[in-house]
């Protein structure tokens, strides 16, 4: 397999076959990101993909039951091609039970339900939206480049076509300023999606980034660890996600709080709880990179 750059995937892909079908990411726009700057984006040709598939498949047999597609947007790509993919995918590796991408609200939306019916009897069986916040005030600042209008209808078509969706919060992101107003609008829109996945991931300022100028001269107010608790709290206590699965599965977040909406609503606020108990001291710094 051939790879270009740092390849990045989510911690639950950690026993996927990883083949890139983009390089870097179509919109490279965020102000807290920098998994793909200096990248110039662009789209593997689809034999390219297949060649790769097939070097894994000489590599590991045909035993290979999970496969991700990086980098980011993946499904920007033409529905024809990614069936012509996963279709070959599934050829080669008879075995195989999840096929996964990356794919923002953005793109998305731009695929019609018809298209992801098209790419789920393919064998797509999950995407991973960046939703990041439902707080229009906060998209705009963080240049997201989409709308809380156009998540909730992309993640509805997702949903619709019998795909699984996982949608990311960031915690923080709204900076001390738009804390309340980041968890409950976006609790409003995950409510409205009720996606089976809501992963959170804490924001910590990364270097050479915009938002990390932002903090770094003040612009920017950074939740401390308690604060940060108290966001996912409101978060929580807001959500009517019926069956959504509310994970923690990152380094960057300061406790582990999982369990599936509405079921276990009261044992995660109680998990809070006894989090606020600990010294904040105690938590690693909120500012890792900038310390």
């Amino acid at each position: 397999m051939r790879y270009e750059g740092t390849v990045y995937r989510p911690p639950s892909e950690a026993n996927s076959l990883l083949i890139q079908a983009t390089i870097g990411c179509p919109h490279n726009k965020c102000t807290f990101c920098d998994m793909y700057k200096g990248t110039r984006f662009r789209l593997r040709p689809v034999n390219e993909i297949k060649a790769d598939l097939w070097m894994a498949r000489d590599h590991y047999g045909p035993w290979v039951k999970s496969l991700f597609l990086p980098d980011g947007n993946t499904i920007i790509m033409k529905t024809d091609d990614l069936v012509q993919i996963f279709e070959f995918a599934r050829t080669l590796f008879p075995r195989l039970e999840r096929i996964t991408v990356y794919g923002s609200a953005r793109f998305v939306d731009k695929k019609s339900l018809e298209d992801l019916i098209r790419l789920r009897e393919a064998g797509l069986n999950r995407i991973h939206m960046g939703m990041e916040t439902g707080d229009d005030v906060t998209l705009e600042r963080v240049r997201k480049g989409t709308t809380s209008e156009q998540i909730i209808r992309a993640g509805t078509k997702v949903r619709e076509a019998g795909i699984q969706l996982s949608e990311y919060y960031l915690v923080g992101v709204g900076g001390l300023e738009r804390t309340v107003e980041h968890a409950r609008e976006s609790a409003r829109v995950l409510s409205a999606i009720s996606p089976e996945f809501i992963r959170l991931r804490t924001l910590v300022p990364v270097p050479n980034t915009p938002l990390f100028e932002e903090y770094r001269e003040g612009r920017f107010q950074l939740l401390s660890p308690h604060q940060a608790l108290e966001e996912i709290r409101l978060l929580l206590q807001e959500l009517n996600a019926d069956g959504s699965w509310v994970v923690s599965d990152h380094i960057s977040n300061y406790w582990n709080i999982t369990g599936q909406l509405p079921r276990d609503r009261e044992t995660m606020l109680a998990e809070i709880e006894r989090a606020l108990t600990i010294p904040e001291e105690q938590f690693r710094p909120a500012d890792l990179y900038y310390l």
